[in-house]
């Protein structure tokens, strides 16, 4: 496997977790030669918080988390996920394999099924062998260790090209906080809440209904703010587990929530930075819009164009495909108060090419792995962000044969 041009030089050294412990095997529930599940066990009294994918077809693992969460916490908790096979649209049978897995983890660890979490994530459509999960839960009990973070951030893998972890400390009164986090997804990305997973762990003391308000406010910022392919998955999952373990209560605190939302936003680019067959990491602001639902909107039209993300991956600076997308958005704009910058390079205004426009210049800009498109719609005082790839004949390679 080739990995990413824009994956990070290396996996990053992130804070163990007081209260987590992580474990992983090769099932072989679609892989050979690979860890394929992980098992994290979560210490008693782990406040546990999630958003979920939005999707009318979300998978049998999807609607038991959402089902359990705001459960009892004063039990010990674990997560168990399964690549290679997304236990989507697989019926009763779905239902019946997580309740399988759920209750064997449960009765491993000794713990109640309803504090038992469980993803899953790979081919949609085939009903999920959990047997080759079940079996191997001796193991990963006699296996777990707080410091297998990488070896859990690998075992969610499926196409993606590199594991992904992010962590931060901060001091709170004194004493210091810790967050660590990892994800996966590549393709199958345009969370409405992504094929995408993401598991946030720290000691950080914080009731179930606080956390959640933090979790899913954050969320909106970050996650939901990014898209590969325009795809939403039927098994988006993001669940935080606050251990309480350094016994520092973070309800209410700002610098708490924002290195949490500095955590989210890195891993959410992880996610792009791999996105398939991706070349280029390109960020989307829109200002001057009427309201922040037409900024989202148009910033979104722009960077789920496969024009734009082809002209990008051809290294063309082409702005009318951008004029495009944004009159396709369904967000207020007007032609004669519309600009287009590509970084400092000012290209369009006043409804034509900005006169001081070359296009060696915006060809340049595109050369680089790293772009910025800057859309003011000059009719609001409304801003939107968001994060997408470029489109190439790698995503078409690697989906062309995903099941092969």
């Amino acid at each position: 496997m080739t990995i990413s041009p824009l994956a990070p030089a290396s996996f990053p050294v992130v804070p163990m977790i007081s209260g987590v412990r992580f474990a992983t095997v090769e099932a072989g529930v679609r892989y050979s030669g690979r860890k394929d599940v992980m098992l994290t066990h979560l210490q008693a009294g782990t406040s546990i918080a999630g958003v979920f994918t939005t999707s009318a077809t979300r998978a049998a693992p999807v609607l038991d988390c959402q089902a359990k969460l705001g459960g009892d916490p004063s039990g010990e908790a674990a997560i168990i996920v399964n690549s290679g096979n997304a236990n989507a649209f697989t019926g009763s049978d779905g239902a019946e394999a997580v309740t399988n897995i759920c209750t064997a983890v449960a009765d491993t660890l000794g713990i109640a099924p309803q504090r038992v979490f469980s993803s899953s994530t790979g081919v949609i459509g085939e009903a999920l062998p959990f047997e080759k999960i079940t079996a191997k839960l001796s193991e990963l009990k006699e296996g777990l260790s707080p410091g297998k973070l990488k070896g859990a951030a690998e075992a969610i893998m499926t196409t993606d090209t590199f594991p992904k972890a992010a962590g931060a400390q901060i001091d709170i009164d004194g004493k210091t906080v810790s967050i660590t986090g990892i994800a996966k997804g590549s393709g199958m990305i345009a969370p409405d809440m992504a094929t995408m997973l993401v598991y946030i762990f720290t000691d950080a003391k914080i009731a179930q209904p606080d956390l959640q308000q933090m979790v899913s406010a954050i969320n909106d910022r970050t996650f939901n703010c990014i898209t590969v392919d325009s795809d939403t998955s039927t098994s988006d999952t993001l669940i935080m587990a606050a251990t309480g373990a350094s016994n520092v209560d973070v309800t209410g605190n700002a610098d708490f929530a924002q290195a949490l939302e500095t955590l989210m936003l890195d891993l959410a680019h992880q996610v792009v930075r791999d996105g398939e067959g991706a070349t280029k990491f390109v960020t989307v602001n829109v200002t001057g819009a009427d309201s922040e639902p037409d900024a989202k909107r148009c910033a979104l039209s722009i960077a789920n164009s496969p024009l734009v993300k082809t002209a990008i991956a051809g290294e063309d600076p082409n702005w009318g495909r951008i004029v495009a997308a944004v009159g396709k958005s369904g967000a207020k704009a007007d032609r004669d108060t519309l600009s287009i910058s590509f970084g400092d390079i000012r290209v369009a205004e006043n409804g034509w090419v900005s006169p001081s426009y070359a296009e060696e210049q915006g060809a340049a800009v595109m050369k680089k792995q790293d772009i910025v498109i800057n859309v003011d719609l000059g009719v609001g005082t409304s801003d939107a962000t968001v994060w997408t790839c470029d489109l190439t004949h790698g995503y078409i390679t690697i989906n062309a044969d995903y099941r092969s």
